[in-house]
């Protein structure tokens, strides 16, 4: 059997599901290697005859994450669709001049931080602008069904599809490609906009969200007097320069590595799931050969930068001070708004430090933890042909950078901030988080502004003691980082800001200094009003 034939029958037929490309990425992995110089040479006289379709991919600007993209790259290429993909952090005029010179059937955006949303919103009002007539795809964790009807979709006449995973990817090309399909999808896929339209719309007109006066009036808070209370043991910035692999491995949460590749499950139960069982055992075994040659031939390096500091909080914000009580930095948070019918409770994280009338000595934290080698050493499969441990590589280095930082939370805990000296947790018991204390990342749901990463680049000196940067958008670069506060009171817990009026959006606009338009787009998903 031919080369390009081998590789279609290993990824199937269009609307095959992805488990079952899994299924086969062992054999597709080993054969890849042996077939290419053959496949290179197919591939042109496939383009030339039998091309489905050419399909350009890219990871918008201002952002670095590309695991789903690769997998739609890979699996639409095996299924005879001829895919550029122009990598991660790509400017709209790149992604356009490219797409016309190359004469792109479809066009793809990936993004995982929500600066992206606004990017695919700008890069799909340029595309009318340029009188492009491609379908536009979107897909990445920051995407969703009904933000791609009511902000992006709007913007461009054509088509207009959120792939929410690869499996569903062939099938949606297909139609689009295809004369005969085209128009009745392209209705099909307008009338689930509109439909996302009027429930957003509806949600909107029913959105109940209290003045911020009245939501401080009911903030959490506690006895002060008597709050147990822990000044760290060690203040200021900690660096780890080589935080042994090996170490870090043993706080690996394997779960995430399965959802990379759509097998929905939890480890080690996936392992013996009936429909996911085989396919989820084959990527296990994998990815333990590759983590022990990355831990033995020393591929990664783990960096990380931790901060305490004397802080209290100041309304919804948080203040930390240097050694002789001077300002030495402000941590800025956001209150729940939205009505509750369960609580009288309205939270910011601020909440969770000391107010700084009780007068109490509090503390609070920061941390960079940073991943260097992954692209490297994913460029050097991907330059031999084997896309699927380019893959696998990166989905590794996500599993280091979260096991960095459960790694690096256990040792503020137990030693420099030292609250919990006592804590014997197991694996499992941590990654349930069953230990006292948070650590809430900017740009999720507990901290949504992205902007606030800043502070903590600029506290901790993170580029200079992690090597991990940020893009314009805020994005972490590499994209095996992750960032955010320690909080330590007993009571501490995640919550979701949720949408916010137009007076708090004000009033934090002013708190950190920011035009108001500014601030209402790097909120845009919070934005209520």
């Amino acid at each position: 059997m031919d080369g390009m034939k081998v590789v279609g029958k290993l990824f199937g037929d269009g609307d095959m599901f992805l488990p079952q490309v899994v299924k086969s990425a062992r054999v597709m992995k080993r054969a890849v290697a042996h077939l290419l110089p053959f496949m290179e040479a197919e591939k042109a006289d496939a383009t030339a005859s039998s091309s489905a379709g050419k399909f350009l991919i890219a990871t918008v600007k201002g952002d670095v994450h590309d695991i789903g993209k690769n997998i739609v790259a890979v699996v639409l290429a095996c299924n005879n669709y001829e895919v550029k993909d122009l990598g991660v952090m790509v400017d709209c005029d790149t992604i356009l001049k490219e797409a016309q010179e190359w004469g792109a059937d479809i066009i793809g955006l990936s993004g995982l931080i929500t600066p992206s949303l606004d990017e695919m919103i700008s890069n799909a009002d340029e595309m009318t602008q340029r009188g492009f007539t491609q379908p536009l795809l979107v897909g990445g964790a920051t995407t969703s069904k009904a933000h791609t009807a009511i902000k992006i979709a709007p913007h461009y006449e054509q088509p207009v599809v959120r792939v929410g995973d690869a499996s569903l990817v062939t099938e949606i090309c297909n139609k689009l490609i295809n004369p005969k399909t085209r128009e009745a999808f392209a209705k099909e896929v307008e009338a689930d906009n509109v439909k996302q339209r009027e429930h957003f719309a509806l949600a909107n007109a029913k959105k109940d969200l209290m003045p911020i006066a009245e939501a401080r009036s009911k903030r959490y808070t506690c006895d002060w007097a008597t709050a147990d209370l822990k000044i760290p043991n060690k203040t200021g910035v900690t660096v780890s320069d080589h935080v042994p692999l090996d170490q870090l491995a043993e706080y690996f949460d394997f779960s995430p590595l399965f959802w990379t590749w759509e097998l929905k499950g939890v480890y080690p139960k996936i392992l013996t799931h009936k429909k996911y069982g085989e396919q989820a055992t084959t990527i296990y075994k994998d990815a333990k050969i590759l983590l022990d040659q990355i831990i033995q031939e020393k591929r990664f390096r783990a960096r990380s930068a931790i901060g305490l500091w004397p802080a209290n909080a100041l309304g919804d914000d948080i203040e930390l001070y240097d050694p002789k009580g001077d300002i030495l930095g402000v941590f800025h948070t956001l209150r729940q708004q939205k009505r509750k019918a369960s609580s009288s409770v309205y939270y910011a994280p601020a909440d969770f430090v000391a107010p700084k009338e009780t007068g109490r000595h509090d503390a609070c934290g920061a941390f960079v933890c940073c991943i260097e080698g992954v692209d490297t050493l994913a460029d050097e499969f991907e330059t031999n042909g084997d896309d699927y441990n380019s893959i696998m590589v990166k989905a590794i280095g996500d599993r280091f950078a979260e096991a960095l930082a459960e790694y690096t939370h256990q040792k503020v805990r137990k030693e420099h901030w030292g609250y919990a000296a006592d804590e014997a947790l197991s694996n499992d018991d941590l990654i349930k988080e069953k230990y006292r204390g948070i650590r809430p990342a900017s740009g999720y749901p507990a901290t949504p502004d992205h902007t606030e990463k800043q502070v903590i680049w600029d506290l901790l000196e993170a580029e200079k003691n992690t090597g991990a940067t940020l893009t314009e958008n805020f994005a972490m670069n590499p994209g095996s980082c992750v960032s955010g506060l320690y909080f330590a009171h007993p009571n501490a817990k995640y919550t979701v800001v949720g949408p916010i009026a137009e007076d708090q959006m004000e009033d934090y606009a002013k708190r950190k200094d920011l035009d108001l338009k500014e601030c209402e787009r790097w909120l845009a998903p919070n934005r209520g009003y």
